[in-house]
């Protein structure tokens, strides 16, 4: 199929000053569709040549047009008051909101082109879209998603899985005993609970835009890490916290830090209220206030480096199979293949 793909973000590593969590998973899960012989065209700006000077290899196509399309792909991006909801050239504005209109309006509206709709961040307003047509596909990245909605984790590559050395990582010294990588975004609740407390007592660093931090005076941050620093942090540190936001935990919906820390050798600890915790992480890592976060790390600190230690992130590696890219891609092309063959019906196509 020729899939017309909106995201608005960076296939390589990007720009420091700017979120975009899909540059761990976005371009395996676009090389991946293409070795299966799909064709891609992207349609939002070039965000890595424009704004970040890597052309990628040439690798890639752009187009700031209406090419035809088999199939529209929205990563799906919703109104931030002040950023892509001013008129075009005011100072601060991004295009993608209204880029997404011209896109829906030209590709679902008029033309019936088959639509998947990835609502990645759980913004979408199904009423506002016209969702729920047999052309039209939802897809999110939780274990329990709405009701139609399709499952669609964030994908982790096959070979990364798979050449995972538990016991090389568990070799690995760590001089942090607590790191996170991620935004202030709707976490303040779980930082106070799980995270500020263990900071009181353990090395650690938080690497992220936090603007709000005068509450936790004790907590050492450092605003935003370039992109590959990321794994760098997780590298150095024994252990991490999965703060999610509540309208992802409701849902299970795990976000990549899981595996950009288990792939680090950094064990994940869970707050036990997230939906199907124990899909993601193993028993003697799931918490339920900062003390037991305490006291997890006192026990890991004791183990480190031990055949133990080693054995906890071969299970957590284990869990991370649900991610697998093989799978996500095979999940989405299930979707592709419904929603074309609908609108082949529709239109009597044999």
């Amino acid at each position: 199929m020729r899939i017309g793909y909106s995201f608005w973000g960076f296939l390589g590593n990007g720009i420091t000053d700017t979120p975009d969590g899909g540059r761990s998973h976005r371009r395996p899960f676009i090389d991946a569709l293409l070795a299966r012989g799909h064709e891609i065209v992207f349609l939002q700006a070039n965000r890595d040549l424009l704004e970040a000077g890597d052309a990628l290899g040439g690798a890639y196509v752009f187009d700031s047009g209406t090419p035809k399309i088999d199939v529209l792909f929205l990563e799906w991006r919703w109104a931030i008051t002040g950023r892509n909801t001013t008129r075009c050239g005011a100072e601060g504005h991004t295009c993608d909101l209204h880029r997404q209109v011209e896109l829906m309006t030209h590709y679902t509206a008029r033309r019936d082109t088959p639509t998947v709709i990835w609502d990645k961040d759980r913004t979408l307003r199904t009423e506002s879209v016209g969702c729920g047509t047999l052309r039209t596909a939802v897809c999110e990245a939780a274990l329990a998603p709405s009701p139609g909605a399709h499952r669609l984790l964030f994908p982790v590559d096959d070979q990364l899985l798979d050449q995972a050395d538990p016991i090389a990582l568990a070799a690995t010294p760590r001089d942090l005993a607590l790191g996170y990588v991620g935004n202030q975004y709707d976490r303040d609740e779980y930082f106070d609970r799980y995270f500020a407390p263990a900071a009181a007592r353990v090395a650690h660093l938080v690497g992220g835009k936090w603007t709000r931090t005068d509450r936790w005076p004790h907590v050492r941050f450092l605003g935003r890490i370039p992109f590959a620093q990321a794994h760098e942090l997780y590298s150095r540190s024994l252990a991490t916290v999965l703060m999610l936001p509540e309208r992802y935990a409701a849902v299970g919906q795990m976000t990549q830090r899981i595996f950009e820390a288990v792939l680090a050798g950094c064990l994940p600890l869970a707050p036990a209220n997230i939906r199907h915790v124990d899909q993601f992480v193993p028993a003697e890592l799931i918490v339920s206030s900062g003390q037991e976060v305490i006291e997890r790390l006192a026990c890991l600190r004791q183990i480190a480096g031990s055949q133990q230690h080693a054995d906890l992130i071969g299970a957590c590696l284990d869990r991370l199979d649900l991610f697998r890219l093989s799978k996500q891609v095979d999940a989405l092309e299930t979707v592709l293949n419904t929603i074309t063959r609908s609108a082949a019906a529709e239109r009597g196509v044999a």
